[in-house]
């Protein structure tokens, strides 16, 4: 599959089916599910980062298992919004998991969302750095997601089933 622009991904949807952030780390990949309206995203899991070719299937799992019609991951533009080596990196993996797997996919801009998380878990949750560093990534990956959900998922309801 290529990669798609969020107007496409979400056009090519069909009702009930979910989406799933995907936030690449470099020691571990976040992971979050929206609900089948795509108005909420959720945490779900986090992935040990390996070879795309390890991690395929178990994306792939994941994605049949929930009826995900689409997968959006995360671009870390640099932050003057500039397309530097990580976004070219993250661009590729995207596309060869897409790939890989069958499943549509587009990018969303990631710019500071592991550091937005790590600031509710500090100041809200009263979290530990050991806790943390266990619910960062999920949490990245839903906190992208609803970004890409608040701007693309407005009429939900018109595709509900």
């Amino acid at each position: 599959m290529a990669l798609f622009n969020m107007d496409r991904l979400f056009a090519e949807l069909t009702p009930g089916q979910r989406l799933l952030g995907i936030d690449p780390g470099a020691r571990l990949v976040g992971l979050a599910l929206s609900d089948v309206m795509r108005m909420v995203a959720s945490p779900y899991s986090v992935l040990k980062r390996d070879k795309l070719g390890a991690m395929a299937p178990r994306v792939d799992a994941i994605v049949r298992e929930h009826d995900v019609g689409g997968i959006v991951v995360g671009l870390p533009l640099s932050l003057d919004g500039d397309f530097g080596p990580a976004a070219q990196a993250a661009r590729d993996w995207a596309q060869d998991l897409s790939q890989r797997i069958g499943v549509a996919a587009a990018l969303w801009d990631e710019r500071l969302s592991s550091s937005a998380v790590n600031r509710l878990l500090i100041q809200e949750a009263d979290m530990s750095r050991k806790r943390r560093q266990e619910t960062v990534d999920k949490m990245a990956a839903a906190y992208m997601l609803q970004g890409a959900l608040d701007r693309y998922g407005g009429d939900a309801f018109s595709h509900a089933p």
